[in-house]
């Protein structure tokens, strides 16, 4: 027979695994998503797999049925996820996005619930994410800024990495649903400073994947093996992300966009937005950034060349056409 002092702890343990499933169902209130693109549709669809009930919006119809296909409430506009949301997160292309589903006329702020929490995952200016707090506040709402890293691969297996500015004694309720989406969520600061951080990973990012084509065409035309080649890089001092993870080289690695023609991935024309808005905060506040706006150059002659659809690795194609190969 148990011991009394066991059979206490069994019913402890009992109860205390009753006390935290109740307050994780009550936590499980509807979640509002807006913007259904390639990077959405996955985040929305793990918030539903977690036990999250979805009410979404996108202004493609086809985007909406697919998320309805999978078990979301669908609604007309920003407005009316607001209204039946208190917990709303948007994924947007770009700033004027942003703007208009925020304070649009059918925009999220039109509707917006006292208390709500919102939640901005797209890559926009840090300036356009401190105006959107502002306006949040005044409405009695509160806005964080909690831009990606990871590509559409790991939003469908929930593996990104969300770098998330704003009030801290929101951030725990911030959290709470960004793990379901995400394997790492880091606190950054003020409204603003996950643009930041995100920015500046993209702008390295760029010049990383420039400075990998060229070494890998150079050493092509010097008669090298390219896999010979990625493989002497990622054992030494050049490794990088864009050498060892995501190779530009047709034919080095499989399961990257280079091996399927450059399509999927990260877009050209996002990767030459995103080196924009480096430029922009760059000019702003004075800082020098050769390599970037080199980047940003390159990126935009890419995009007026045919490339703009193709993953931003698709570089290394842009390099070799250039020299007429």
């Amino acid at each position: 027979p148990k011991c009394k002092h066991q059979t206490c702890m069994i019913n402890f343990h009992r109860d205390l695994k009753n006390v935290v499933s109740s307050r994780s169902m009550a936590s499980k209130t509807p979640v509002g998503f807006v913007g259904l693109g390639n990077m959405g549709t996955p985040m929305a669809k793990n918030l539903l797999k977690n036990g999250y009930p979805v009410i979404a919006t996108d202004v493609f119809p086809e985007s909406r049925k697919e998320l309805q296909d999978t078990g979301a409430q669908v609604v007309d506009s920003p407005a009316d996820v607001a209204e039946k949301a208190d917990r709303i997160i948007t994924m947007l292309p770009s700033s004027p996005n942003v703007i208009e589903v925020y304070t649009g006329p059918n925009g999220i702020l039109k509707k917006v619930k006292k208390g709500t929490l919102l939640i901005d995952s797209s890559t926009i200016d840090p300036a356009v994410s401190k105006e959107m707090a502002v306006a949040a506040e005044k409405m009695g709402a509160v806005f964080m800024d909690a831009p990606v890293s990871g590509g559409v691969g790991a939003a469908s297996m929930g593996k990104l990495t969300f770098m998330v500015g704003g009030v801290e004694q929101e951030y725990n309720a911030a959290q709470e649903l960004l793990t379901c989406m995400g394997a790492n969520v880091v606190y950054c600061g003020q409204v603003g400073t996950g643009q930041a951080a995100k920015i500046c990973n993209n702008m390295l990012l760029a010049i990383g994947m420039i400075g990998t084509a060229e070494t890998m065409n150079l050493g092509i035309r010097l008669g090298l093996d390219p896999k010979l080649l990625a493989k002497i890089l990622n054992m030494s001092s050049g490794r990088c992300w864009s050498s060892d993870t995501y190779n530009p080289v047709p034919g080095v690695m499989e399961g990257v966009p280079s091996a399927n023609s450059y399509q999927g991935g990260f877009g050209t024309t996002l990767m030459a937005k995103d080196l924009g808005l480096a430029q922009n905060t760059a000019t702003n506040t004075k800082t020098t950034i050769p390599l970037g706006s080199l980047a940003h150059q390159i990126y935009r002659v890419m995009c007026a060349r045919g490339y703009a659809n193709k993953d931003f690795s698709s570089v290394f194609q842009f390099l070799r056409e250039e020299e007429g190969q």
